[in-house]
């Protein structure tokens, strides 16, 4: 089985776009996304239709933000989702396409466990709305616990987004942080003697200073990171058609951060 796993695409079309034409040339399986298609960017419906296709997607908290509200949402954030809500209700598309992106939303899964690998957004702890940043790893009593979660589930790898920063975890003595240059952007899983968890980075709003899209294929027991050029200036334009969006969220995909 070889998967490409993809998360927070953030409505950057030209991105996913770019990720997409990247993975029709790995010959993959199947691709999982790992939620957060939506939010910040100016596309949200463009990037639904295509992610209406993954086996797998799961519940990002932008999702569940337009589904129940942003709580906790920085205003920028805010602005996003309540404009993103409004794109997914427009009365100049068909209602029942409208009904179609509402009812994919709500029947998002927060977590999916395939064999002894865990897929989340966040974290195993909590799957939709934890951050894991790469400082994490000094942080023990932290890391111990997001480490026994969930209870009672056996995984060996969990996969997650959420930070847009990519890299890996793993359960030592003391924890690590490895960012993927260190690793010459490869990882095998054979042998291992703990859990690791993997961050795939983000497919449409990089923040590592990096700004070109980030996912990862996952082929048999190998892992690789994957960064990938698009027309950033295609989604910056896109911005400029609709002002209610701040100016903000597209300078941030020139940076990367």
């Amino acid at each position: 089985m070889k998967l490409a796993i993809v998360s927070d695409i953030h409505a950057n079309l030209a991105a996913l776009e770019a990720v997409l034409e990247d993975i029709e040339g790995e010959k993959v399986d199947k691709i999982y996304c790992l939620g957060d298609v939506i939010g910040y960017g100016p596309d949200p419906r463009e990037c639904l239709e295509l992610a209406l296709d993954f086996p797998i997607n799961l519940l990002g908290n932008h999702e569940e933000a337009v589904l129940v509200g942003a709580i906790g949402f920085n205003p920028k954030a805010k602005a996003a989702i309540d404009w993103t809500r409004d794109q997914l209700n427009l009365e100049s598309e068909p209602i029942e396409k409208n009904r179609e992106f509402w009812n994919f939303l709500g029947r998002l899964k927060r977590s999916h466990l395939e064999g002894d690998f865990l897929f989340v957004h966040g974290s195993p702890r909590d799957p939709t709305r934890e951050y894991i940043f790469s400082q994490d790893y000094q942080d023990r009593k932290k890391m111990d616990d997001i480490f026994a979660c969930p209870p009672g589930v056996d995984w060996r790898v969990c996969f997650t987004g959420h930070t847009h920063f990519p890299g890996i975890f793993s359960q030592e003595n003391p924890y690590k942080f490895n960012d993927p240059a260190s690793l010459s952007n490869k990882f095998s899983l054979r042998g291992l003697a703990n859990r690791i968890i993997i961050n795939v980075g983000s497919v449409g709003q990089p923040r590592d200073n990096d700004n070109r899209a980030s996912y990862v294929i996952l082929e048999e027991a190998d892992v690789r990171f994957k960064r990938i050029d698009y027309d950033i200036g295609r989604t910056v334009d896109r911005f400029k058609d609709c002002p209610q969006l701040p100016e903000y969220l597209a300078r941030r995909l020139e940076e990367g951060k």
